[in-house]
């Protein structure tokens, strides 16, 4: 209903041409329009749409305070990484 023209499934390369369907897919873009975030997803894999906000509000964390990043599982109000080269392999 929302891209009857295809121009946003073709833009963003999801668009199943010979069937005129799209897969099923998710971008998180930032207010300047950088993609953040994109999942592409078969027809048989489900999305859960708890980790889509759980992701939205990292990102709008990370955002927000530069030099930090959440790292997986992270939820609001969790503790968040400063990045070095120390981590590498220890999360």
């Amino acid at each position: 209903m929302g891209d009857r023209t295809h121009v946003l499934s073709r833009n963003f390369q999801v668009l199943i041409e010979n069937v005129g369907e799209t897969v099923r897919a998710t971008f998180l873009i930032d207010p300047e329009g950088t993609i953040k975030l994109y999942e592409v997803h078969d027809d048989g894999v489900g999305r859960d749409a708890r980790e889509l906000l759980r992701e939205v509000k990292a990102a709008q964390y990370v955002a927000a305070h530069p030099g930090e990043v959440c790292p997986a599982k992270w939820q609001e109000g969790d503790k968040t990484l400063k990045p070095s080269l120390d981590l590498v392999g220890k999360i």
